[in-house]
């Protein structure tokens, strides 16, 4: 059985708050682990989003793409996403919007989708997560329980 909700997130754990992505999955696996156990919802990780992720989003109702970002407004922003071809299909990477247009075009409509970007500043490589983006990813995990339980 596949999970309705699925929760891709994308970010590199060596590059401060980069790891946003990867240590919001880890925080709500722990919060949601009843949902994950009922098979209400699967939690994914990886460096980046690639043309395969399109695979994962077959059979869903929703999904959300999570991030981190330097555009957000403080302490996140969450908003829907739709499938539209962009650059970034012209590389090894993708926006979530390239994801959900790979979908389309290989399998169908895409899942309903939201983007969770969660504000970040410092991405060098070897820093740990900024006391800042601790407490944005702390607003982002709280907003994003309720959001999963609806």
């Amino acid at each position: 059985m596949i999970a309705p909700l699925l929760v891709l997130a994308v970010g590199n754990p060596s590059r401060g708050d980069d790891a946003l992505g990867p240590s919001f999955l880890a925080r709500a696996a722990v919060a949601l682990a009843d949902e994950i156990a009922a098979g209400r919802l699967e939690l994914l990780t990886d460096f980046q989003l690639q043309i395969e992720h399109a695979l994962d989003l077959t059979g869903r109702a929703r999904v959300v793409f999570v991030d981190a970002s330097v555009a957000a407004a403080p302490p996140f922003e969450f908003a829907p996403v739709a499938a539209a071809r962009d650059r970034s299909a012209l590389t090894h990477a993708l926006s979530p919007a390239g994801v959900l247009a790979a979908h389309l075009g290989a399998f169908g409509p895409p899942p309903d989708a939201w983007v969770l970007a969660i504000r970040g500043a410092q991405f060098e490589l070897g820093d740990d997560l900024s006391p800042a983006a601790r407490a944005h990813l702390d607003a982002a995990v709280a907003f994003f329980v309720q959001f999963a339980r609806a």
